[in-house]
């Protein structure tokens, strides 16, 4: 049995065509914003550069450095042993200062 799949397809489940004027209405239903947002209020939680952080504490565990890990000679980012990408004498760098 030969087909022409270049035929248009028909399904009985798309025999129920929406008017063009139904479907413009679903597309700009469907784009308006799903919550209105104040813009003032969403700038009051942003901190901008150069804020005053003075009265901030920070409460940070700093652990040292662990065995399998070096510091960078370049970027000084703490980083593991897989990351080394080749050593200048005494200097270690990272694969990604190296690439750049």
């Amino acid at each position: 049995m030969a087909t022409d799949y270049d035929a248009p397809r028909k399904n009985d489940d798309e025999s129920n065509d929406d008017s063009i004027e139904e479907l413009k209405g679903r597309r700009n239903e469907s784009a308006a914003p799903a919550v209105d947002e104040d813009e003032a209020e969403a700038a009051d939680s942003y901190e901008l550069p150069g804020a005053d952080l003075s009265g901030e504490e920070l409460s940070v565990r700093v652990l040292p450095r662990q065995a399998d890990e070096f510091t960078c000679a370049s970027c000084f980012l703490v980083k593991h042993r897989s990351q080394i990408d080749h050593v200048e004498g005494t200097l270690i760098i990272c694969k990604e200062c190296a690439a750049a």
